[in-house]
């Protein structure tokens, strides 16, 4: 059966949340957003793209940074309302240098930044 992107389910924006995974070590990335149209796109070049909501326009994970996200996979959940895509990540994934953007967590009530994967 074909997949088209109009079937999933999205925010009044026209939005669906999509969490960037590691193909290899299956760590936790990153999250974003895309659209049917960015979805369509990463489908298409393999690249994943996002939708900026700040710039109001795609992003092409890696453009300026150079730190690409190499599609390996792409799913979506039971609800078809969240994406997972698997990624082949070239440097960090975070825009603060960090290999993820889920260094922090909370122990014992305090932040605590993390230095390992998760």
């Amino acid at each position: 059966m074909p997949f088209d992107p109009a079937t999933l389910t999205y925010n009044d924006a026209g939005l669906i949340p999509a969490i960037a995974q590691d193909a290899t070590t299956r760590e936790v990335l990153m999250m974003a957003w895309m659209n049917a149209d960015s979805i369509r796109q990463t489908l298409e070049t393999g690249r994943v793209t996002y939708w900026s909501r700040s710039r109001q326009a795609f992003w092409i994970k890696g453009e300026t940074s150079g730190h690409v996200q190499e599609l390996v996979d792409f799913r979506f959940d039971c609800d078809s309302d969240c994406l997972l895509v698997l990624v082949n990540q070239t440097g960090p994934a975070c825009h603060t240098g960090r290999q993820s953007c889920f260094y922090r967590a909370v122990r014992d009530g305090d932040i605590a930044e993390l230095s390992e994967p998760i």
